[in-house]
């Protein structure tokens, strides 16, 4: 069992009851070699500070017909004869033909060779066709098998974890059953999928095995907590999430199964396969992310069930994967309440044949009629926070607002010169970060150093100067974050940044993207000497973005100049009334004199296309963590009062102001100092 330990920050710490010190991956000390290392770096977007044209299908496909490369069309990839495998592996087993064992990715370009596990960029594979470069010779491209020390790590965790039939105590294996919710999973079935149990952990272990049965790559460590009603898994994986791509249940796949049903969690695959008999796999980072890295082991599929959970992030989270995998062979299974997850549907016994046949095709031309509409209806209908989006944990008052955090739109942000912007959205973005929503930072104005320092220091809620000891420790964690940030810096064109943004919805699964700020794309476009003109058409292009991609654009723009004793507002955003328009949000941070005390900021929402709430808080600055979210004892208070007439303000008693909103008639009160 776990407890939970929760203090004046916002992050949690797990210990186990019985007391041996966790080590950072939440594994036992004893079973972790050595000190913690710092040995990972997570994959950074590649630099474009030469333009860089992206690689199309189209140019894949002229460029092996030029050099004479027979190639197969795939759902999401070419396949070809590979030049990093062998003669012999050149031949298939049936009847001496060619084998086409190198997947080439349609949309980036990057391959992989089944037969040898070689793989790189398309430039890497071109130098190799034409005979450039010693590296693709020496075969230096293979794929990096586990570092030293994860492979000892590994196989340390891996020989004191045992199967759970094993255990010499009865009731422990009863109880491990009970937390992870497997009463109804045989012994039989966590046999076939090598499932072990960790008993000073109390973790399950789900194994990576490298294709073709070459060895132990990696682990994932399941935990599980109680919360509430219900159970919270805890996972830890070796190496760490970012390299971590384990399609589980690969091993089981024959090479003739043409369907496969994807889940997000190893629990479901176990009860999807005993229950059906199906081929199962498990995506590695659940409804986080799919790495294209996996899309050529799911070619051979030409249909392909996506039952990722019971919620709707899962079920945009299908909408998203099937759009890498070719919708045209994938089927979602909906959520509801007769159809959830696949280990509790077990549980239940419900009828997981019935549910996978009811299971929607995930392409059509058009939509025709409300018909094909109305279970989303429902559905958003049934879930309202859900749909509201993903909600910020460090500013309730924002949430109050705008509700929450949602895919596909575009918010505008702006503020006084010196006033806090960036800062302000660094953390802003870092909550949401936190709560796993994939962000992609596009910095032009500070660089990326200076940027991640800020928010370092945002996540550990104080200064690191001041206790170096501790950097290893917050940096490790700061690092599991899915954040990226592009390399760019200074003015760049609008149509690099777009292509760089759509590199990283596809490879990382980026659902948010922050601009800081527009006027630094602005001196590269030569559509016009006009700059309002320049300015709507990149307005438009972040909005068409947002849009087509089902992620979230935040954009950075400076005001026009005003009077230091003007409060700003929409009309206040540079350009033309375009930005405003195209907005589904606009934030403006506001620095002025309030009644409660001199150089007070406050966050002002002036358009919330989502429900129409507008209205303001107050931000305090902490200088010593940079932050701008309100302490919990803090006594201001977002309130709506109502009458018979509706909404309207409060007027503030003696003692007491309000700031008034514009729409919903939303009143600040709040309290003078203590």
């Amino acid at each position: 069992m776990w407890v939970l330990l929760r203090g004046g920050s916002p992050f949690r710490t797990l210990l186990p009851l019985r007391g041996e010190w966790m080590g950072r991956r939440g594994v036992p000390r004893s079973l972790v070699p050595g000190p913690p290392r710092r040995r990972y770096r997570k994959e950074a977007l590649p630099a474009l500070d030469v333009p860089v044209l992206p690689v199309t299908a189209t140019d894949i496909r002229q460029y092996l017909r030029t050099h004479g490369i027979p190639f197969q069309d795939g759902h999401s990839c070419l396949r070809a004869p590979s030049p990093f495998a062998g003669a012999s592996q050149h031949k298939d087993h049936a009847g001496g033909t060619t084998s086409f064992s190198l997947f080439i990715d349609k949309t980036t370009g990057r391959f992989l060779c089944m037969a040898s596990l070689a793989e790189g960029s398309w430039e890497d594979f071109q130098a190799s066709v034409e005979g450039r470069g010693d590296a693709t010779k020496e075969g230096v491209l293979l794929s990096k098998a586990p570092e030293p020390v994860d492979s000892e790590e590994v196989r340390r965790i891996w020989d004191r974890a045992v199967p759970l039939w094993e255990l010499p105590d009865p009731q422990e294996a009863q109880l491990a059953r009970v937390m992870f919710g497997l009463s109804k999973v045989t012994d039989d079935t966590l046999k076939r999928f090598s499932v072990r149990y960790l008993r000073p952990a109390r973790s399950l272990v789900f194994p990576w095995f490298s294709p073709g049965g070459l060895g132990l790559r990696g682990l994932k460590l399941v935990g599980a907590e109680g919360q509430g009603d219900g159970v919270h898994y805890v996972e830890t994986t070796i190496p760490r999430p970012g390299a971590f791509h384990n399609l589980f249940g690969l091993p089981l796949i024959n090479r003739r199964d043409v369907e496969v049903v994807l889940t997000s969690r190893e629990l479901d695959s176990l009860a999807l396969n005993q229950s059906m008999g199906l081929p199962t796999l498990a995506l590695p980072r659940g409804i986080a992310c799919l790495p294209p890295a996996l899309l050529p082991y799911l070619e051979q599929f030409r249909r392909i069930v996506l039952w990722l959970g019971d919620d709707l992030r899962s079920w945009e989270a299908a909408k998203l994967f099937a759009r890498k995998l070719n919708p045209k062979r994938c089927s979602l299974v909906r959520p509801g309440d007769q159809q959830p997850r696949p280990l509790e549907a077990l549980n239940q016994g419900l009828n997981l044949s019935r549910i996978l046949r009811s299971a929607l095709p995930a392409w059509h031309r058009s939509i025709v009629s409300f018909r094909q509409l109305r279970e989303e209806v429902l559905g958003e209908l049934s879930n309202v926070e859900q749909a509201a989006g993903v909600r910020w944990s460090r500013f309730p008052d924002l949430n109050r607002l705008l509700k929450g955090h949602r895919k596909g739109e575009l918010t505008v942000f702006t503020g006084p010169t010196g006033s806090g912007k960036t800062t302000f959205i660094s953390e802003y973005a870092l909550d949401l970060c936190t709560q796993g929503v994939n962000t992609l930072w596009g910095s032009f104005e500070i660089s990326n150093v200076r940027l991640a320092r800020v928010m370092l220091t945002q996540f550990a809620v104080g200064r690191l100067e001041e206790q170096l000891d501790k950097y290893d420790e917050w940096a490790d964690r700061f690092e599991d974050l899915p954040l990226y940030f592009m390399t760019f810096h200074g003015q760049q064109s609008i149509r690099t940044v777009i292509d760089t943004m759509q590199h990283a919805v596809y490879v990382y699964d980026i659902c948010h993207v922050v601009i800081d700020n527009l006027q630094f794309m602005m001196g590269h476009e030569q559509l016009s000497t006009d700059r309002i003109a320049a300015q709507d058409y990149i307005v438009g292009a972040f909005r068409k973005f947002a849009t087509d991609n089902s992620c979230h654009v935040t954009l950075v723009i400076h005001p026009r100049k005003e009077d230091d004793d003007k409060e700003l507002q929409t009309a206040s955003i540079f350009g033309s009334a375009k930005a405003s328009q195209e907005a589904d949000n606009v934030l403006i941070l506001q620095d002025r004199r309030l009644v409660t005390g001199p150089g007070k900021r406050y966050l002002q929402v002036s358009k919330n296309r989502f429900d129409g709430d507008v209205g303001v808080f107050p931000l305090e600055f902490n200088k010593s963590s940079l932050t701008f979210s309100i302490p919990p004892k803090s006594k201001a208070r977002l309130k709506k009062i109502k009458d018979d007439n509706g909404l309207v303000a409060k007027k503030p008693s003696s003692g007491k102001k309000g700031a008034v909103s514009q729409n919903s008639e939303t009143c600040l009160d709040q309290a003078p100092n203590a």
